[in-house]
């Protein structure tokens, strides 16, 4: 059962969307799905949601969305270049006008000094607009940094202002 908090943010995210006449498409990699399982529980989503990639592996970044082995190789997974073209593939890929990217380290293992437990790198791009990017480090246990990425990627969607050209 999804809690009230996430439910109102999806509800909140779906009206803002549907205001605009846009859909959402998702590619996510840390929260495993739980981005588009969030917004698929909202009555009324097949208004506002295209489609959710879960891309995992890195062998899914490419072959799904088009992420380069470069990308991957100079960047890593876990890297606002690599969720950028994240985003890029699954504008490509879907008929959504806005989509979402995240990919990090929930934890509890796989942490670096580079790319410690709880960094998440998350990017949103609208058609004919630029695509941006940041970083975030989130506190707490693998559920706690991936609840609160899925948080940060919808919320994303409503604040982040889309830059004109590509």
């Amino acid at each position: 059962m999804m809690d009230r908090e996430l439910a109102a943010l999806s509800a909140e995210a779906g009206a803002w969307l549907g205001a605009r006449g846009m859909r959402l498409a998702s590619a996510e990699s840390c929260t495993g799905g739980w981005i588009a399982e969030v917004v698929t529980a909202t009555a009324g989503s097949s208004g506002w949601f295209d489609c959710g990639f879960v891309t995992y592996s890195n062998e899914a970044k490419q072959e799904l969305l088009g992420v380069t082995a470069a990308t991957l190789a100079d960047f890593g997974a876990v890297s606002e270049e690599t969720v950028r073209e994240m985003v890029a593939g699954t504008l490509a890929r879907s008929r959504a006008e806005i989509a979402l990217a995240v990919s990090g380290v929930a934890g509890p293992g796989g942490g670096t000094s580079a790319k410690p437990v709880g960094m998440v790198c998350f990017a949103w791009g609208r058609r004919g607009a630029a695509i941006g990017s940041e970083t975030r480090h989130f506190p707490g246990d693998r559920e706690a940094v991936r609840r609160q990425a899925v948080i940060r990627a919808l919320r994303g969607i409503m604040t982040y202002d889309f830059p004109a050209g590509r």
